[in-house]
This record gives structure tokens, sequence and C-alpha cells, in this order.
């Protein structure tokens, strides 16, 4: 409905008609004027009819009211001083910026046709906040109804980021329309972008003058599969995961297997199409370039401030940079004091005069000037662990504690089963029986009761990594500085609610002439040597918790497993769809930061291989993880926890589940954080679909779920275990499993990697020595007896190792100044809508009820795994969060 002030507006136009796209140009002209010389006012309007296939009638108006209405284009201002910007400066000032189509909601009724659309230049009018503001003036007709959607071109020579869209001069409201995207030029792409207003609808309820436009849109996501992408391109598409590696001859070092298939089954990443290699056309050649589709690329404020240039940079720049300064790269830490210098003497990086100021501008934090010598070292901040208790990473009751409140706390099991067994076949791995007696368990308890009735009463825990590593033992074993076995770490819940570790088993499978070797290591020893060779195991054991944390944990369940989701999101859930609104904020940047990862962290040779156990092996091992482990099911939460024996079903205990223990930080606040998660998703899912046939009726709804099970996780798309989507309460787990993976999920294993790991002994990410009791020399076995600690520090990673991991973990523990928490601003689809929006500031208030009962919790002094005389309090699924390396903060989305 227009507001009531009316002119009388006549025009003649000609239509022309763009093959390359569906809409109608058109030019208004003087027909007198012999040159056709344009109005100085350009605008006007096209009525137009689809007669078949490729003919179209133009419709000259007639005389009708007219209403003036202004739109305003807020874009982010570029720095930009090429010939490009002088010449689309020119265009700003002849007002030539931006075309723009007013595009109607309905159909017209008289016709059945669709109304036709009124377009307008945009004027460039003022630069205010790093924002530049567009206007455009618009005559709409009395009849007009509302606006559906606005078709945007830009007139410039290089792409543009609009914000947002604010029409004025409707009586009922102004019309606002959420763009937050890159605008092509009209030279890279003829293709007119669309933007829907900020009101949701469900395909079957979309005003009928924009089901075209709607299907459309998502039909020009999907790409054609053919070609290589173009940075401006928003295609989203599939592909396996063949560019980690490249293939320079057939036994080049670099070449890694496919992931993604029956062989390595995966998750499929997004499709670049970048050229096969012509020594294998099954893999894609590399290159500096990674495709992702233009919106999912940081934001300019984004890069500027930190996050992915950030990790760039630092894996381009400071990383090749520690690497000059230490010359052997197999060179270890001499003594705990050189150790220790990395955060109070410094990496001295006065060799590297001509990069300084870069690796300054990289990461401030870490590179410090020393007044006294006027030298630049990178200085490490003590890590938070440290600060509060130096020696506590070499306890074994905050061993223990790590298992619950630390950076990993999914690998903890509940053992439901006595003796232990391995499932391998015993004629490659050897005797798959435990050599963990129960005589040591019981004497280890105390012989306060007997295995079988701890193992009854939910007293043993384990962190099991014997059956996943003992296939991979071997081949590691041979790579340069590396050794691992298959481990089993026992665990004894006490009655002060804390974890005691009773045992560890290391396991190396037969090989050439050498039967099974397998050994069992005791904390409770009362002499020197076995105290030592326990704190070798536990080394040993913690690099295995350290990969395993990293490359699935991390890696493949939040990150790479996310992937899918996104592009089946953008395939076929159209931008007004309620559940792409709802799911947006938890997508942003992730598919940025994993191209980043595919390009220098999980690479052939790059810093996961260099500095982690499995080195080559590292993601082939997270795909077989991805078989063996990965359920969707089980990425629930609740789900998770049942699923490890750590929590059972019992509708009279809190969120529904009775802790197997009650202590344990990470369950405990995420399990509010879950449920605070559950209920904002029903409110919005209940509200769009308040009919349960709505569900099954929803085509791009059962297209996106469908096309998520049998291609985005194609490889698993047989398993029994995946959710039907029928009712309102299946989309609601969905939703909530998803959401829960990309913000709980992630910040529990992200945001403490530096509190935890940048001490690296606490968390050595893998083992460079093989324990002194496998089949030792006399030689070997009197050095060990001579130097227990030298052989602790030869174990552990080397310097360049341990600098570059450091370096690393720094910033992706790191929140940036624009990060985007979790129920802290509302977005601008959800305030559209009066009950998303009361539904919003539920979900806020409960996210900022959780901060205080996490405060609570950390200083209640009977909670020993998070309270105590140097205790680490668990803040990691605290909502909210100032920038820097803090410990805590959850955000929507896998954004670094």
């Amino acid at each position: 409905m227009l507001k009531p002030q009316f002119q009388q507006s006549t025009k003649t136009l000609i239509p022309s008609w763009n093959t390359n796209t569906l809409f109608l140009a058109s030019f208004p002209i003087n027909i007198l004027n012999k040159n056709f010389i344009l109005k100085k006012k350009n605008n006007f309007r096209v009525h137009h009819n689809y007669n078949g296939a490729n003919t179209i009638k133009a419709v000259l108006n007639s005389t009708q009211k007219s209403i003036g209405v202004k739109a305003v284009v807020t874009v982010q201002k570029q720095v930009n001083l090429n010939l490009l910007r002088g010449l689309d400066g020119i265009g700003d000032l002849l007002g030539k910026s931006l075309i723009l189509w007013i595009v109607a909601a309905e159909l017209d009724h008289k016709t059945g046709l669709e109304k036709p659309s009124i377009r307008s230049y945009a004027h460039r009018g003022l630069d205010v906040d790093g924002d530049t503001y567009y206007e455009a003036d618009f005559e709409i007709p009395e009849d007009f109804g509302e606006v559906g959607a606005i078709l945007v071109e830009n007139e410039h020579h290089k792409e543009m980021y609009v914000k947002n869209i604010v029409i004025d001069g409707f009586v009922h409201a102004k019309v606002e329309i959420t763009c937050n995207s890159w605008v092509h030029s009209k030279f890279a792409n003829p293709d007119k972008r669309i933007f829907f207003t900020n009101k949701s609808y469900l395909p079957s309820q979309t005003p009928s003058g924009v089901i075209r436009l709607r299907e459309g849109r998502t039909r020009t996501l999907r790409g054609d599969g053919v070609g290589e992408r173009k940075v401006f391109e928003r295609i989203y598409d599939y592909d396996v995961y063949n560019d980690l590696g490249e293939v320079v001859s057939n036994n080049d070092d670099a070449k890694r297997p496919i992931l993604g298939g029956k062989k390595l089954p995966y998750p499929r990443r997004c499709r670049t199409g970048r050229q096969r290699s012509k020594k294998d056309p099954l893999y894609e050649t590399r290159s500096t370039f990674v495709y992702v589709p233009r919106d999912e690329a940081f934001s300019a404020v984004k890069s500027l401030t930190f996050s992915g240039n950030t990790v760039y940079s630092a894996l381009h720049a400071v990383v090749p940079a520690l690497e000059s300064v230490v010359s052997d790269p197999d060179l270890g830490f001499p003594h705990f004091p050189a150790i220790d210098s990395l955060f109070n003497v410094g990496v001295d990086l006065s060799g590297l005069s001509d990069k300084k100021s870069s690796l300054f501008n990289i990461v401030p934090r870490l590179i410090k000037s020393i007044s006294e010598t006027g030298k630049d070292v990178l200085l490490f901040e003590s890590p938070q662990l440290v600060q509060r208790d130096k020696f506590s990473w070499f306890r074994d009751v905050e061993f223990a504690r790590q298992t619950l409140a630390g950076l990993n706390p999914y690998s903890i099991r509940l053992v439901t089963e006595w003796p232990l067994r391995s499932n391998l076949d015993p004629k490659v791995s050897g005797p798959p029986e435990s050599e963990i007696t129960k005589e040591l368990i019981e004497n280890e308890i105390g012989n306060n009761m007997t295995v079988e009735q701890a193992v009854q009463q939910k007293k043993l825990f384990i962190l099991d990594y014997h059956d996943l590593l003992l296939p991979y033992v071997n081949k590691v074993n041979e790579l340069k500085g590396s050794v691992l076995y298959g481990s089993r770490t026992i665990f004894f819940l006490t009655p002060h609610g804390t974890l005691k570790p009773l045992a560890i088993e290391l396991t190396r499978p037969p090989i050439d002439d050498k039967p099974q070797w397998k050994e069992v290591y005791s904390p409770n020893n009362w002499n020197a040597t076995g105290a030592w060779l326990w704190k070798l195991a536990k080394a040993h054991v913690l690099s295995h918790d350290s990969g395993y944390h990293q490359l699935v944990s991390h890696w493949l369940r939040t990150h790479c497993c996310t992937e899918p989701y996104i592009i089946a999101t953008n395939r076929q859930l159209s931008a007004m769809h309620p559940i792409y609104r709802l799911l947006h904020p938890h997508f942003r940047y992730t598919m940025e930061i994993n191209a980043l990862a595919r390009e220098a962290l999980i690479n052939a040779n790059g810093i996961i291989e260099s500095s982690f156990f499995p080195g080559k092996y590292s993601v082939e091992l997270s795909s077989i993880a991805y078989g063996a482990e990965w359920r969707f099911d089980q990425e629930a939460l609740p789900q998770n926890l049942i699923s490890r024996g750590l929590a059972e079903e019992d509708p009279n205990e809190p969120h529904g589940l009775k802790l197997a223990i009650e202590d344990y930080p990470f369950a405990n606040d995420g399990l509010v954080l879950w449920d605070i998660l559950k209920q904002w998703v029903t409110n919005y899912v209940n509200h769009y679909y308040p009919q349960t046939n709505l569900i099954e009726s929803d085509k791009e709804l059962q297209a996106w779920w469908s096309e998520i099970k049998n291609v985005g996780h194609g490889d698993k798309k047989d398993e029994p275990w995946w959710p039907e989507l029928k009712t309102p309460n299946d989309l609601i787990g969905i939703i909530t499993t998803i959401v829960w993976v990309t913000s709980g999920h992630h910040a529990a294993v992200n945001f403490g990697q530096y509190s935890y790991g940048g001490y690296f002994p606490n968390r050595p990410t893998t083992a460079r020595s093989k324990m002194p009791t496998e089949d030792p020399t006399a030689e070997e076995w009197e050095w060990f007896l001579n130097k227990p600690e030298e052989a602790l520090l030869r174990c552990f990673p080397s310097q360049i190792q341990a600098t570059k991991v450091m370096t690393i973990l720094d910033v992706l523990s790191n929140h940036s100044p624009d990060e985007e928490y979790i129920g802290e601003k509302i977005e601008p689809y959800w305030a559209e809508d009066p009950v998303i929006n009361a539904a919003f500031e539920v979900f806020s208030g409960k996210l900022k009820e959780l901060e205080g009962i996490i405060d609570a919790r950390n200083n209640d002094s009977k909670l020993n795994n998070r309270n105590g005389a140097g205790v680490m309090p668990y803040e990691l699924l605290k909502p909210y969060s100032e920038p820097g390396v803090t410990g805590k903060g959850v955000p929507y989305s896998i954004s670094i």
C-alpha cells in the first residue's frame, strides 16, 4: 500500500531483452526525438508477458496514479586506488553506480502475470563511518502492492559489498532488505543479483510475484558442475578431498590418498573446478587461489581486524621465519629452563631485520622489543594453565582432570566390559587380550572393590586409542622422528568426584620377525625407574589425545562435517526460507577457514603433518575415524554422552540425563547450553511449522536433508541411524544438532587451545622416542637410567615443532574484535517477526543466565574438577568474551 500523495505519470517504452537473464531491461525515450535522447529522469516501469520460451511481449502502460518512493543502499566503503576505481568514481559522479529494480510481491490479479518491475539508478550520497550510501528515487503505481524483492546491477568495474537496502514511502512501514553480500560487476557477470525482503516464507507460502525468482536464485547457486570457479562466483557444489597433496611424480612424497569414497569415506568439500593433474587426473592441482563462494569469504572488516588474514600470514610468514631461526629441525630442548625461556626470554629475531615489521603486524601479541638490548624477539605469553600452577602439567590429578574439563572432553568413555579386548584381526595385530589385569586394577584401587564391582558401579573409565591407532603404528614408526603405539588409559572415579589414573598400556603390533610388544605402566611406583616410565608413558598418551583432538574432535567433527551442511543449505533452501535464515549465522566464514586449512594446515607437509604424531597419515587417520565413529545422531550432545556411557536417560534429572560423573564441567555447562539452543530452535520451528504436514510438504526442506545425507555425507547414506524428517520435532532435533556443532562443540575444542596447549609439555603433539622398555639395548637402558629427564625431553616435540604449534594455537585461540557471539545481536530477519523477536529475547536472556551459572560453578569448592588451588576454571562454554586469547566465548559459527 502506498502513501496517498499521487502524481500523474505517462511514459512510452521500448523494451530490450538480455538473453543471459530472465529480466527485461528497458530505456525511457522521447519518441518525438529522432536521436532517442535519454530523458533526465530515468525512472520507468516495464510490463511484460511471456509467450512460450523465447517470446516476450511488452505492454505499454496507460496513465495511472503513482507515488514517490526512496531506496537507500548501504555499501561498505572500499579503498581502491587503481584505474578502475577512477572509472567507477566517474560513474558515481554521473549518477550511474547501481541500477535497482523493485519487484512486486504478488502477480497482477487481472492478468495473472508478474507486475512490471520499477527501475531506477542509485546515486552516490554521503560516506559515514566506513559506509557509502546510495539513493534511488522511484515512482510506484498505486496498485503495485507490497515489495517482494529488489534486483541490483552493479555498474562499477569492481565488486561492492552491499549491506542492506531500505525502501521508504509505503504506508505500512519501511521495507528493509538485508543483503550482506558481494555484488559482482556487470562487466564480470551480466546477471542481476536478487535480494528478497526480510519476511520469511515457506515454499508453499511464497508470494506469487517472486516464485520464479525464488526458484531461479537457488538454481543459479547450484551451478552446472563444469569449469573452474571464478573469484566473484557464488556456486555451491561438491567434490572429494583430492587437493591435499601434489602429484609430481609416481613416488612423490607430497601425494596423499583421495578422501571420499568406499575406501576412505569422508564428508565432501566445495568444488573449485581447478585443473586436474596431468600425472593423475583423479587429483586436483593446487594453487595459491582456493575458491570459496564469494559470500563465504571473510568480510573486509573481519579480514582487516583479524581472523583469516592472520592465520594465513602466520602460516606463510611466521612459520618460515621460525624455521630460518631454528637451524636444526630435529633439535630438541636441552633442559626445562630452555622451554621456560620461550615465555621469559623469547626467540631472537635479530637475524630477520627485513621481516620483523611484517611479523609484528601479523602477531603483535607475540612480537616484543627488549629495550635493554634493542632486540626483537618472539616472546610467548604464559598460558593460563601455567600462570595458575607452573607444575600442574606434571601431576596425575591434572592429567585426569583435563579429560573432563580440558581441551578434548570428547574421548573419555565408561568401561562396560572386562577384560579389555581388541576388535582387530589378531593375525595382523597380534593377541587381542589386554595386559591390564584384574589384579593390577584392584591393587591400584586399593582392594576396596573388585574390578567387576567397579564396572557394575560405573567407576572405571578409559581413553581408548588402541584399535584406531594400532593399524598405523608400523607405518608411522617408519617416519623420521616419530614413534607411535596403540594406547589404553584406565581411570577410577574417586569418592571426591575426580578421576584417578590407574594404568597405561602401550602396544606395538608384530613387525618383520618381531612379535607384538605391549607393556602396562602404573603411577603408584615406589621406585624412581617406574615413576619415570609412567611419565614417559603419559607423554605418549597425551600426544595421542592431542592428535585425536586436532584431527577428529576439532577438524573432522566441526569444520569438515559442517561444510556439506553449508553447501546443501545454499543449494536447496531459498534465501527467504526461515530455516536458511536460522542457520545462516552459524555458517559464516566456515568455508573460508576450511579452504585455508586445505591450503596450509592439513595439506601434505603442512603444519599438522609436520608437528602431530600421525605425520603424513594425519588426515587419512581422520577418514578412518569418520568411517568407524561418526554418526549424525550422536553429534547431538545428549546422545554423544549416552553413547560414551557418560550419561543415561532419566526424566527426573536435570536435562533428562543422569551423568555417570556428576562433576563433568564440559557436560554440565554443555547441557545447559544445549537446552537453551534447543528451546530457541523449538520456538522458531514451531512458529513456521504449526502443522506437522508442512514438514513433509516443504520440498526445499526435504531436498536439503536428502542432499546432506546422500551427497554431502554420501559415504554414509545407507546408515540406519540418520534421523527422519517428517515432523517439527524431527526438524528441531536436526537443527539443534547442527547449531550445537558449530557453536558449543567448536568453542569447547577450539578456544582453549593456547590455554592448555601453549605450554607444550602439557599437551605434546608428537612423541619422538620409543619407550625405554621396548626392546632396549644395554646401552639404551643404561642411558635412560642415568638421564631420565633428558629421555622425557627427547620424547617431546622438537624446538621447531613446538614453536610452530604454539604460534598457530595462539592465533587459533584468538577472538577477533568483531566476533559474533550466540544470542548477542538479533539478525534483521528474526527481528522482522514479533514472535521470533520475542523468542530471541528469551534466548539471549537465558545465555546471560548461563554466564552466571558458570561463574557460580567455578566458585563452588565442592566441584574439584573446576575449582581448587591452581585449578583453571572451566569457562570454554561461557557465551561471551572480550577480544583476544581468553579461553571463553561461544561464537555462532566456526570462523577460526
